[in-house]
């Protein structure tokens, strides 16, 4: 395989320098006799999966090894014509174009690298760039050619032509070069088409693009980044001020913390907090307003069960104050109204619904990762950059739970990632504690005025809320004891942890509480008991005998 890429190749430029010596053929009519363009069906990526057709491809997992050919040369001017049909976003980038002057057949599959940019353009017979990512939407139609010059020129749907890159040899044969990448997780091949050159106006790549293929994002800056590409333009030079992350570290930071199979049906729904702007496809959540009211965004469905949701903090503002909030509720978005939604998310307790809030007390940072699972137990796990942090909550998921953020303070924009199943993947799994049976009352506390008791929930910060909820049959618990019960009398109140325990709650049972502290929590707004969540109905105090 001396032109494969397990052969030695040249470290210097991918660029030829020699002068074009002939061109392809083309017909000025613009019809040719050529077969149809496929894929290439054995020199793939890894990670590639092609339909029989050979027209259409996914990548099944991860963000990279998902380099893909064309099964023949390219004739001089015709446009390889791709849809974009899946789209993942929780990575960066999107998917690598270009041309090479080896033939795939001579290419062992798994020489091929992870990367086409920079590892193949790194290399001689290679030459390929990132689609911006603004384009990578799903539905979009790219097309892409190379003229006689040796320029690579590209177009979004009906957009005008615009100048990719140069420096192609077209003095040999070439395939074309695609790898979906990032962003990009499958590409259908539609019909190729051969444009006379007189037919086509291209635009400098660094012209001011159409304002309808604009994409409303937090990120201004180019979406290609220099430190990946390891491409600079002849004609062209761009030159950024600074250099960002490269995509594909920050992929392989990203792909850490994150499952290798991502569901992407999850976005935001249509209501939301009218200082909140849904952006990408109803993806993101940005904050729109410098006042941080009325910034409620739900998902679009309710949660599974142990199903483990992925949010990126896509913009934080060290300098503000204040965190993210996120909670679940049974009521279904669509029953509500925009001017239901109040400026505190706390007086929500008015409600008849389910609701339940708390508060992320770590420190976020833009790129951090949390992921959020509610187990059959009712339990509502946090994990933040794959570590766990336990349960933060007990739910009432006897129905069906839809969950919230609230933007304030320093997180000023989230994405959704996506969801999977595996909640092992980032050991949210942690030792339970006694929850409620699971037609019973779970109501949260609200409303706290105690700096000791505004801890109630069992994770940090856990300031929830609940309306009413289904009353069931009030039975006690067998043996309900605390999870750090030692003995009966030996322990400490969970509350003050100065006290002895000599208090059993009703009607759960449970035994965790001094007197004192028992007859605050009774008085306040929907008491609930500091195991299991349950309603207060009454202390008892107890005596122990001598």
């Amino acid at each position: 395989l001396s032109d494969s890429i397990g052969g030695s190749f040249s470290a210097s430029s991918h660029r030829c320098h020699h002068k074009q010596k002939h061109c392809l053929p083309i017909s000025q009519c613009g019809a040719l006799s050529i077969s149809p363009l496929l894929f290439h069906p054995h020199t793939k990526g890894s990670q590639i999966i092609m339909d029989t057709t050979q027209k259409a491809v996914k990548r099944q997992a991860s963000f990279c090894n998902a380099i893909t050919f064309s099964n023949r040369p390219i004739v001089i001017y015709e446009q390889v014509r791709l849809k974009i049909t899946k789209k993942q976003c929780c990575w960066s980038g999107a998917l690598r174009l270009g041309f090479t002057s080896k033939d795939p057949s001579r290419i062992n599959p798994d020489t091929l690298p992870k990367y086409a940019c920079p590892d193949l353009v790194s290399q001689s017979g290679f030459w390929a760039k990132a689609l911006p990512e603004e384009f990578a939407n799903e539905g979009n139609i790219i097309a892409f050619w190379v003229d006689k010059k040796g320029r690579v020129f590209y177009r979004v749907n009906d957009s005008a032509a615009m100048l990719f890159f140069s420096g192609v040899r077209t003095a040999e044969p070439l395939w074309a070069l695609i790898d979906v990448y990032g962003l990009t997780r499958g590409v259908q091949l539609l019909d190729s088409e051969i444009i006379p050159p007189d037919c086509l106006r291209p635009r400098s790549f660094t012209a001011i693009r159409r304002p309808s293929l604009r994409r409303e994002t937090e990120d201004t800056r180019l979406s290609v980044s220099l430190c990946d590409l390891n491409l600079q333009e002849e004609t062209f030079h761009v030159t950024a001020t600074t250099c960002p992350i490269p995509q594909n570290s920050l992929n392989s930071q990203h792909s850490h913390l994150l499952p290798s199979q991502l569901e992407s049906d999850l976005r935001f729904h249509h209501l939301r907090g009218p200082h909140v702007k849904i952006l990408d496809d109803q993806t993101v959540a940005r904050l729109e307003h410098a006042r941080e009211e009325r910034t409620l965004v739900f998902t679009n469905r309710p949660l599974r069960i142990n199903e483990t949701i992925f949010v990126k903090i896509n913009k934080s503002n060290a300098v503000r104050t204040g965190t993210l909030s996120y909670g679940v509720t049974s009521c279904d978005p669509s029953t509500l109204r925009p001017s239901d939604l109040p400026y505190n998310p706390e007086s929500l307790v008015d409600r008849k619904e389910f609701w339940a809030i708390c508060r992320v007390v770590v420190p976020l940072q833009s790129g951090d990762i949390l992921g959020f699972m509610v187990n059959s137990d009712g339990e509502l796990h946090l994990s933040h950059n794959g570590a766990g942090t336990g349960m933060q909550v007990c739910v009432d998921c006897s129905q069906p739970l839809w969950m919230f953020f609230v933007l304030h303070g320093a997180v000023t924009q989230i994405r959704l990632l996506g969801s999977t199943i595996l909640a092992e993947r980032l050991g949210l799994s942690t030792p339970s504690s006694p929850t409620s049976t699971p037609n019973s009352p779970t109501v949260l506390c609200s409303g706290v005025s105690d700096p000791i008791l505004s801890t109630c929930g069992s994770g940090p910060l856990c300031s929830s809320i609940s309306g009413t909820a289904p009353n069931s049959p009030i039975s006690l618990p067998e043996s309900p004891i605390s999870p750090s019960v030692s003995g009966p009398w030996g322990d400490e109140c969970t509350i003050c942890y100065e006290n002895m325990v000599d208090t059993v709650i009703y009607s759960c049972g449970h035994m965790c509480l001094c007197y004192s502290c028992g007859l605050k929590l009774k008085k306040m707004a929907n008491a609930c008991c500091p195991i299991c969540r349950r309603a207060i109905k009454d202390i008892i105090k107890t005596y122990r005998s001598t």
